[in-house]
């Protein structure tokens, strides 16, 4: 295709092959957190320990951001609908590897191909809807693409649990089967809309691919497991990181270096592309990071159940199923920075409106903060790829993508890893101001301890130790809410301090051509 936006909607072949690529971007997607209530189950099946098991997730995180980059390399090389076939094929395969595991290890290595092949996948969704579609019905594109980005990973943890539930375990993953031979061969049989370049193979930068797997797999690792490993405490993460820098710096070197880089990383010339990528970071934190805060909270602090805990995140998906048309209309015909600032607004304000939690708190307290935390989810995403992409030529654009998609799982992992260590320090903080109240000086002390201690007289050996007990798991119990409103309040701050971005960014002249900026 040439560098020219289209500015003639898609024909009635090009539509369902595009249905066909997002079902499998969703499968992609859903796949990330589809295992993540159901890892018990999964532990027990493989016959593997706590340690080993935490690997079902990561190695298909690792082998999925080093695809996500390399994906626009492999459509100039192999045409775009090639490599998605040959991904989601592979990505097929790979889910009844997973499923048919008989050890951890076995598990872990298909989980990693599954995660690898499925990486494209995403990024080529992306590309594929600025190069189908003009320009003057991209919002409600945009809102599709956006609404699954974004419902999937909420929606995964209880699909999950559900059906492993109500079936076993392997059904996570033999569930991807059908819809994988649909979106295969939907996109094989109506999506060509660029030609393979078979001559590019002898001149790709494999060093640069090296370089780049050793630089974002070992990344990704480090922000996985880094919190739970105390960082740098630990000497692996620490030749990791030292494995990533270094690699880091070959990478940057040679993709401005070599003629044909791995991943052009000149696409940050443009100012939209690094301001929307850079959007596209900070949006990833609250992604995937309100995903993992309230389920955390609602498990830890109350003691809810996986299903418990998916009937309150519906909120979420619910509300961004329900706006995605509206805000796709709105986004056709509002200034793509106002809808953009506005959603950035709404998810500052949703994310401080659970910055008073207590320990009791409920469906009740989460159910508006979700409502406007979705919606201004959908706005930003569907806003800062479009600001991204919109005026890029066509053969920018699926590279674009995936440096667009690396970001926002980087703004995601970055802001789990932080997430997990300022949970720490802060629990740690507001345990030491709250532990000087437990004075037995003090009447209400003494009676609360009384109480605990009668309640267990004659049925344990040492009430007073007890009753002690439950007192110092109450104040833990406060520590954590109050450690976790901390968050909810500098989530939303962080978005507050982004608005002014909007001033640096261009609106094209003319959106129908995304030639002009």
């Amino acid at each position: 295709m040439s560098d020219e936006r289209v500015s003639e909607m898609p024909s009635l072949r090009q539509k369902i092959g595009f249905v066909a690529v997002m079902l499998g971007m969703f499968m992609a997607i859903l796949d990330i957190q589809i295992v993540a209530s159901s890892l018990n189950e999964i532990q027990a099946g493989v016959s593997a320990t706590p340690d080993e098991i935490s690997w079902v997730q990561t190695a298909y995180l690792i082998a999925e951001i080093i695809m996500i980059p390399l994906s626009g390399m492999l459509t100039r090389w192999l045409s775009t609908h090639l490599t998605f076939v040959i991904s989601c094929v592979a990505f097929t395969i790979a889910s009844i590897g997973c499923a048919l595991a008989q050890t951890i290890d076995q598990l872990i290595i298909m989980r990693a191909i599954q995660g690898f092949v499925g990486g494209a996948m995403i990024p080529i969704a992306y590309a594929i809807s600025f190069k189908l579609f003009p320009l003057r019905v991209m919002g409600a594109v945009q809102a599709v693409i956006g609404m699954i980005a974004t419902t999937a990973p909420s929606i995964g943890p209880t699909l999950g649990g559900y059906i492993t539930q109500h079936a076993s375990w392997h059904w996570l993953f033999l569930m991807n089967v059908v819809p994988g031979i649909l979106a295969s061969a939907g996109v094989w049989f109506y999506l060509r809309i660029d030609k393979p370049d078979f001559s590019l193979f002898k001149r790709i930068d494999f060093l640069g691919l090296l370089y780049l797997a050793l630089f974002l797999g070992p990344l990704e690792y480090i922000l996985e497991e880094g919190p739970g490993d105390e960082w740098f405490d630990s000497t692996f993460i620490l030749m990791l990181s030292v494995l990533c820098a270094c690699s880091a710096l070959g990478f940057f070197a040679r993709a401005f270096r070599v003629t044909l880089p791995i991943v052009d990383l000149r696409v940050f010339r443009d100012r939209n592309f690094a301001i929307g990528a850079s959007l596209g970071f900070i949006i990833g934190i609250a992604l995937y990071g309100m995903v993992y805060l309230m389920p955390l909270f609602l498990g830890t602090v109350r003691g809810f159940n996986s299903f418990q805990i998916g009937q309150l995140m519906f909120v979420t998906g619910a509300s961004m199923f329900f706006s995605a048309p509206v805000i796709g209309r709105l986004s056709d015909k509002v200034d793509a920075r106002y809808m953009l600032a506005a959603g950035l607004v709404m998810v500052g304000v949703g994310s401080m409106m659970n910055a008073n939690l207590t320990d009791q708190a409920d469906f009740n307290q989460f159910m508006w903060p979700q409502m406007v935390r979705g919606v201004g989810l959908l706005m930003c995403l569907l806003t800062a790829s479009r600001i991204a992409m919109g005026t890029l030529p066509n053969s920018e654009i699926s590279n674009a993508a995936g440096l667009f998609n690396v970001l926002r799982n980087l703004g995601g992992a970055v802001g789990l890893a932080f997430m997990d260590t300022i949970r720490d320090i802060r629990i740690d903080y507001h345990w030491a101001q709250l532990i000087p109240a437990i004075d037995t000086n003090r009447a209400v002390v003494l009676e609360e301890l009384t109480k605990a201690q009668l309640a267990v007289t004659g049925a344990l050996s040492d009430p007073a130790a007890v009753a002690i007990k439950q007192i110092a798991d109450r104040v833990m119990v406060q520590a954590q809410v109050l450690a976790f409103n901390d968050l909810f309040l500098w989530i939303g701050a962080m978005y507050a301090c982004a608005l002014p971005l909007m001033f640096f960014i261009r609106k094209a002249q003319n959106e129908d051509t995304g030639g002009a900026h």
